[in-house]
């Protein structure tokens, strides 16, 4: 990263501010919109899964009117004392039978359709946001800690999934279940209809209600979410430092405050979540109570019969089971919206400048070597400049080493030349060509490149040292290994290559930046650039590492950012930066002789 933005962006803690949960409101139908659009690719299977479920809710409602039929048959035969139909009362059976059971099976169906289709979409937008994090510029990562981007990917891309697998389909079946009954139960009394559906209308003001005073909650839940997770991140990545710093009664002191928010949030959305269908049950059963009331006395009065109101009781309960689902439902889409927003605020970052005017190319094998910036600025924020008007000549086949002090613009220049991010003004050359129309792929394979941050993943040694590169041998590993001075470590390891590397190997910070070193040889492009490369390494490896590198970077471009300054005093040209400004430049016997700011560098690491 820029050094300008390291003091910025590795905070302990990653914290935005106390009021980060509250950055803007959150916009519920813009986020069921994205989701509706994304979905599109899938709604071959949702269209078919929504009828399974509306052919499941209609053979539901068609089974009462059955029930009732087979009510009146078995009431007849005991009212007339006479022997009871059992052979209507074995065919409606059986025809109920039929009913319900190909309910039951269009809604097994259906839920495996969703169940499948759900996780198809989640496996969608996984893959969407790894192609996306590989467009969005760096800006973007040094503006966001790394656990709230690990949360978008893994815990809002499962709420969505989740929130689709389970309300969806049982949303279109629950509004149809609603419907239906709702017709049924007016064809067979409206009287009762009435005083059904006038005390579920308590049930729909007081989910209205909820909903209102819950939605807030769903959205911070998510986003504090993110909060705390990147906290976690930091802070796990950075353990030992916390223990050196003794920081750890403010850094827990820090996990609190995030955990009680969290806290909070998620218990507010949880309850406001889960008193909805309780509420909308007591009610419910109220108004079930009201008609088997109202039914008796009609049945007294004989204005209807005993297998009517069998088959309303039914009608009812189907009647006042889909406001609890609908509910639910709901319920469940709010948090799903809320993670949808995260997940596609991700997809809708402003991605890097496009390439498709880069049909220039430099080939890695025929390269000579040769750069030329040509009054180049740059700035992380506008009207700010980093890089106000730096001009400079490089030769194939030079050492060119930056220099100053911190904040002076040298890993930023880096940046720029590795295309990591575009110039605001001025042009880059990269053998006569303008790192304007080269593609970003193609500068990157220009350039072998050594950060001061390590980096190993967990796999074998050899697949470390040729990461991303086929056809390297093992004696060419090894080689290189040797130059470098890590041959013996590897050899003392139980399988050698083979090894695989994680914490129980024990590797040290100065062999992790050998081993940087080495994947950085490995790749033999025609330039090179070491970013404090030597920094993490003793003395004496210093010294090895140093040999190492006027060996294999011979014939090659290269810079070297360095604050060791006797790493640099073979360079052909050492660059000394000022608040983005050349202020001297030459060999180090040059810029010693001129006793100017290279000068006060150097004496100042080498006094007496």
């Amino acid at each position: 990263m820029a050094e300008e933005k390291r003091s910025t962006s590795r905070r302990i803690g990653g914290r935005r501010g106390p009021n980060a949960v509250m950055e803007k409101p959150k916009n519920f139908k813009l986020a069921l919109k994205n989701t509706v659009l994304y979905l599109k690719p899938f709604l071959p299977a949702v269209i078919i899964s929504i009828i399974l479920a509306v052919a499941s809710s209609i053979l539901s409602i068609i089974g009462p009117n059955k029930i009732s039929d087979l009510s009146n048959t078995i009431f007849a035969g005991v009212m007339s004392q006479t022997q009871i139909d059992l052979t209507g009362v074995q065919k409606i059976a059986i025809i109920l039978l039929v009913i319900y059971a190909c309910s039951a099976l269009f809604s097994l169906i259906q839920q495996l359709i969703m169940a499948t289709t759900s996780n198809r979409f989640a496996k969608s937008l996984r893959t969407g946001i790894s192609r996306k994090i590989n467009r969005i510029p760096l800006a973007y990562m040094d503006t966001h800690t790394r656990g709230d981007v690990l949360s978008r990917v893994t815990n809002d891309v499962d709420t969505l999934a989740h929130s689709l697998s389970n309300s969806l389909g049982t949303l279109f079946s629950a509004v149809a279940l609603l419907l239906g009954s709702t017709v049924m139960m007016f064809v067979t009394n409206w009287l009762m209809a009435v005083t059904a559906i006038g005390a579920s209308l308590f049930s729909a003001f007081f989910m209205v209600f909820v909903l209102k005073r819950s939605q807030k909650y769903f959205k911070r839940r998510q986003t504090e979410l993110g909060e705390i997770n990147g906290h976690i991140e930091e802070i796990y990545s950075a353990h030992s430092l916390v223990k050196a710093y003794n920081a750890q009664t403010s850094t827990t002191k820090d996990f609190d405050d995030l955990n009680n928010k969290l806290y909070h949030s998620n218990k507010m959305s949880e309850f406001l979540g889960g008193i909805m269908p309780q509420g909308m049950g007591f009610i419910s059963e109220l108004g079930y109570l009201i008609v088997v009331v109202l039914g008796a006395v009609l049945c007294l009065h004989g204005t209807t019969s005993v297998g009517t109101i069998f088959a309303f009781l039914v009608y009812v309960r189907l009647f006042t089971n889909p406001l609890s689902q609908i509910s639910q439902c709901l319920n469940r889409l709010q948090s799903g919206m809320a993670a949808s927003e995260r997940v596609f605020e991700f997809l809708e970052e402003k991605e890097m400048s496009g390439q498709e005017n880069c049909r220039e190319q430099v080939d890695p094998q025929t390269a000579r070597g040769a750069i030329s910036f040509q009054h180049v600025k740059f700035g992380y924020r506008p009207q700010k400049l980093v890089i106000k008007d730096f001009s400079c000549e490089v030769k194939p086949g030079q050492k060119i080493a930056i220099v100053g002090p911190t904040g002076a613009g040298k890993t930023t220049l880096v940046n720029l030349l590795m295309k990591f991010y575009d110039i605001d003004g001025g042009d880059i050359l990269i053998d006569g060509k303008s790192i304007k129309d080269l593609t970003r792929e193609n500068v990157h394979d220009l350039f072998t490149m050594v950060l001061q941050d390590t980096w190993l993943f967990k796999g074998t040694v050899r697949e470390n040292l040729c990461f991303n590169r086929v056809g390297i041998t093992d004696e060419k590993i090894m080689e290189v290994c040797r130059v470098i001075g890590i041959e013996k470590f590897i050899a003392g390891l139980p399988n050698g290559l083979d090894t695989v590397l994680d914490d129980s190997n024990n590797i040290s910070a100065g062999q992790r930046q050998l081993f940087t070193i080495a994947r950085g040889m490995l790749q033999d492009s025609p330039f090179s650039i070491l970013d404090e490369a030597t920094s993490s390494v003793d003395t004496r490896t210093e010294e090895l590492v140093q040999k190492a590198m006027d060996r294999l970077s011979a014939n090659k471009t290269s810079f070297i950012i360095a604050h060791r300054l006797s790493t640099i005093r073979n360079a052909d040209k050492i660059l000394v930066l000022e608040h983005g400004d050349i202020v001297e430049q030459g060999t180090h016997n040059e810029l010693m002789a001129l006793n100017g700011s290279y000068a006060q560098l150097y004496n100042s690491q080498f006094k007496k």
